[in-house]
């Protein structure tokens, strides 16, 4: 059967087209929405979308009640027609339709050039096609405005008896969309009548859309639900916390407002960054009639604390659009002209944002309880953590729970980020009781000895914890450069990192001090001495320093891990220099008892080494100027020895360094909830 003999008109002017057609929208979701919508409110049950990427085509079908010739010019072809005033009331089915301004078929246009209509209606069939470029040149030969005549195809195509085929090709926006999945998603996001529940089904490419497609469901962990939300309760299956609220209600002006859907916080913040498409899900999506009508409103929120970045929404709010066509109706239009925003200064959407503040309030609250709980009982999941909080009075118990608890709201999701927060909160929360305990001195009687003597022991006994810990970090440090040093890159390593660590040649040097006014001077010192040395004795040297550390002066030389020197020549030529060069500069600054050590550090053994006779007169001689030899593949064994001896020893004592190993070692019994 052909299309009826007779002519569709589109009258338009440029500037419809351009500002409600073209730029309407800017993605392939957004107007791929407006038909779905309008299948809606054509009682259609199914819609069929289907997108042949590489071919550039989408086609999108619906077995609604279509539209027979003079509707096709009347309703579709005519820009500005109000359905709700032309078709007052519900349609055959029930359904409040969700078209108004009669506009949403221009945004065809921002995504493809080219559309062809096929519908059928009571055994009638008509099809047409019309070209962007064709009636852009129609409207500038009209100055400004055009009727536009599409294309009449033939209607021996159509296949159906009842309902709409559009085919959009030579898209604009290919690359918008990736794949089928995500624009189920992205249709998913949009509506919220979608499903068996309603009797309206919407596929993408033969797979049909769920309310599940929405990918945010598994990612919840607290849920607050306004009015009967069944459906989202069986779809959030891993929420630990769920509220159950009433519908919101308020009036405007004599008007009705009630507000129903749910908001809910997820476990980590990251969860609400869409991977497939970069997609932001940290939002509260507002619903007009099954429908999106603003895809954000927690961004017109100036109230954001760390809460907020772990929340996501959908209030359905159909108190915004009450308009049906019907004779006591009034029309007040909510929604900006590109239908995708509220209007601001709008009175119900004031009162909305009333309702909405008041319940983010509550949230907030609700969720720094949760979150607090939640983290105090992670931390006491480490049995060494749990055992040290157990032993304090009870007191500060309570206390130390808190502030486990804190870590929890802070926003890191991150298993061994956790893990710090957790040691971090036992190291602060040890401090702030000595400080605690410092205070008590001053409430203590004077004759009570022995309450002063237990504070003193407390404060003693975290001295020796925070060292311990100092230890197993220095441990970890000469382990992991034992593993990472190859024999060839050795003395680069060391040359690197022992002047700023002195700790490597002797675990009683800690930091060192500032020495700015002393440097100069020694710095001329290490010239004055290179100036007397031979060319092969400065080839010999790898680097020379100064450092002030534990109270004494040290002199550092690392010589060549291939040389082989001779100790009485070193003694004589440099080390007999700096040791009365460094007494002439303590001299002028009237410290001229500090002691002076001077290490050489060296990868070969020295020629005397191999005699017993003259080997003990070069250690003698070492001796005379507090100076001795260090090997390069014996310091960091050295040191590691040092220290594990140290441990060995406190391991009874050092509680607090148990516990932060305990903690480094320990497997949360959810991975789920720290995986990265």
């Amino acid at each position: 059967m052909n299309t009826e003999e007779r002519a569709f008109r589109l009258t338009i002017s440029l500037n419809v087209l351009e500002h409600l057609g073209i730029n309407l929208y800017s993605n392939v979701p957004s107007v791929l929405s407006e038909i779905v919508a309008n299948s809606w409110d054509a009682d259609a049950t199914e819609v069929r979308i289907n997108w042949d990427w590489e071919a550039g085509c989408i086609v999108i079908q619906d077995d609604g009640i279509g539209m027979t010739p003079d509707e096709v010019n009347s309703r579709f072809l005519n820009v500005g027609y109000r359905r709700r005033d032309g078709q007052p009331g519900k349609t055959e089915k029930g359904r409040r339709p969700m078209g108004r301004k009669g506009i949403g078929k221009l945004s065809l246009f921002s995504i493809a050039k080219i559309v062809q209509v096929e519908t059928a209606k009571s055994g009638r069939k008509s099809a047409f096609r019309m070209r962007l470029d064709d009636i852009r040149k129609k409207i500038h030969q009209g100055n400004g405005h055009g009727t536009y005549e599409p294309e009449i195809l033939s209607a021996d195509e159509i296949d159906f008896d009842h309902g709409t085929r559009i085919i959009l090709n030579d898209l604009r926006y290919r690359q918008t969309i990736s794949t089928p999945k995500a624009l189920r998603k992205r249709v998913a996001r949009r509506f919220a009548i979608i499903g068996e529940k309603y009797g309206f089904r919407v596929h993408i490419n033969d797979e049909e859309v769920h309310p599940s497609d929405r990918d945010y469901y598994d990612k919840i962990q607290y849920l607050w639900t306004y009015g009967d939300q069944e459906g989202i309760k069986d779809s959030c299956s891993k929420v630990e916390e769920h509220e159950e609220h009433e519908e919101r209600t308020s009036s405007v002006e004599g008007e009705s407002i009630g507000v129903s859907g749910w908001l809910a916080t997820v476990r980590a913040a990251r969860h609400l960054k869409d991977e497939d498409d970069g997609d932001n899900l940290n939002r509260i999506a507002i619903f007009v009639r099954g429908k999106m009508a603003q895809e954000d409103i927690l961004g017109d929120f100036s109230e954001r604390g760390v809460y907020a970045s772990y929340l996501i929404g959908e209030l359905r709010v159909d108190g915004l659009d009450c308009y049906d066509g019907l004779e006591d109706d009034e029309d007040k239009d909510a929604a900006t002209s590109s239908r995708q925003r509220i209007v601001e200064n709008d009175p119900r959407y004031q009162e909305l944002r009333k309702i909405i503040i008041a319940e983010l309030k509550h949230i907030q609250n609700r969720w720094t309880d949760l979150r607090t709980e939640k983290g105090a009982k992670k931390a006491l999941e480490i049995p060494e953590v749990e055992g040290w909080v157990n032993q304090l009075p009870s007191p500060d118990q309570k206390q130390a729970k808190k502030w486990f608890g804190k870590i929890n709201r802070i926003g890191i999701d991150e298993s061994a980020q956790q893990k710090q927060l957790i040691k971090h909160s036992v190291l602060a929360f040890a401090f702030y009781r000595a400080n605690e305990n410092l205070e008590k001195l001053d409430h203590i009687a004077d004759d009570n000895l022995q309450a002063t003597l237990d504070i003193f022991g407390d404060i003693d006994n975290l001295e020796s914890s925070l060292y311990g810990l100092i230890v197993r970090q220095r441990l970890e440090i000469i382990h992991t450069l034992q593993n990472k040093i190859k024999e060839n890159a050795l003395e680069r390593v060391i040359q690197k990192y022992l002047f700023d660590h002195l700790w490597l040649l002797d675990p009683s040097w800690e930091r060192t001090d500032g020495t700015e006014v002393m440097e100069s001077g020694v710095q001329a010192l290490f010239k004055d001495v290179d100036a007397d040395l031979s060319k092969e004795e400065k080839n010999g040297r790898l680097d020379i320093r100064y450092r002030k550390t534990a109270g004494q002066h040290v002199i550092i030389e690392l010589k060549r891990p291939e040389r082989i020197i001779r100790i009485l020549d070193v003694v004589s030529n440099q080390i007999e220099k700096y040791y009365s060069g460094m007494r002439k500069i303590l001299d002028r600054q009237n410290t001229l008892h500090d002691p002076i050590e001077i290490v050489l550090l060296l990868g070969k053994e020295p020629q005397e080494w191999g005699d017993n006779i003259r080997k003990p007169k070069a250690l003698e001689a070492l001796k005379l100027y507090n100076a001795r030899v260090v090997f390069y593949d014996r310091l960091l064994k050295d040191a590691y020895e040092a220290y594990r001896d140290y441990l060995k020893k406190r391991v009874l004592v050092d509680q607090l360094a148990n516990v932060m190993q305990a903690i480094d070692d320990f497997s949360p019994s959810n991975e789920e909830e720290t995986a990265p």
